[in-house]
């Protein structure tokens, strides 16, 4: 299990590499989880606000699909649940 910094930069890692952001903020929000089912497997929980133009046409669905399948594994490993934030 990775701590949250090492979480953080890597989900930053992979959103850059994938999009190319002009705007990239993420937040863990876990500590407001603390006891929560989820909570107690050790995975985080995030806020990721990103503007790209990669989402320019796509609809809402398509973005969030988007940044799922860019994250990869990390939703399984490492994330328990985001909140996401994407526009063009």
């Amino acid at each position: 299990m990775m701590t949250a910094e090492d979480r953080i930069a890597e989900i930053r890692t992979r959103l850059e590499s994938a999009f190319d952001p002009y705007e990239l903020a993420i937040q863990d929000d876990s500590h407001l989880h603390v006891g929560h089912a989820g909570a107690r497997s050790g995975k985080g929980h995030f806020t990721v606000r990103i503007r790209a133009a990669a989402f320019d046409g796509q609809a809402p669905l398509a973005r969030h699909r988007a940044i799922y399948a860019a994250l990869g594994q990390l939703m399984d490993s490492e994330i328990h649940a985001l909140t996401i934030d994407a526009a063009p």
